[in-house]
């Protein structure tokens, strides 16, 4: 029933201002459309609402995450518009902060201005 239908992604803000400026300016999405409720943003073709709530406790895992063809490229430039990659213990991460999963696949991790986590893959 839904396997052909587009998704939505879902993340909180307490500070819908603050918000709009790292995903708009920081990250870079597209910013669709705004009102009291939420912050829409294009990511890549999928829809991403960022929720106005009152009050947030940030998942201890990773909420949103992208897929990109070069982590250590897009991870200099977070870095340069001030975003700092997490460690994590017992992970053994790279001086870049990226950790090769059993996979293959190199992931990276940050938070956005609520605390949320977020990701970074490189297939």
């Amino acid at each position: 029933m839904l396997k052909s239908q587009p998704i939505i992604a879902f993340v909180a803000t307490t500070n819908p201002a603050r918000a709009k400026k790292f995903y708009a300016k920081t990250l870079g999405l597209r910013l669709v459309s705004e009102d009291p409720f939420a912050l829409v943003f294009d990511a890549g073709g999928t829809m991403l609402r960022v929720a106005t709530v009152p009050k947030l406790e940030p998942a201890g895992y990773t909420v949103l995450g992208w897929t990109v063809p070069d982590i250590e490229r897009v991870i200099r430039e977070l870095r340069r518009r001030g975003i700092r990659m997490k460690r994590y213990k017992g992970m053994k991460q790279d001086k870049l902060a990226v950790w090769t999963s059993p996979s293959g696949a190199r992931i990276a991790w940050f938070s956005d201005a609520d605390g949320n986590t977020l990701s970074l893959t490189e297939q």
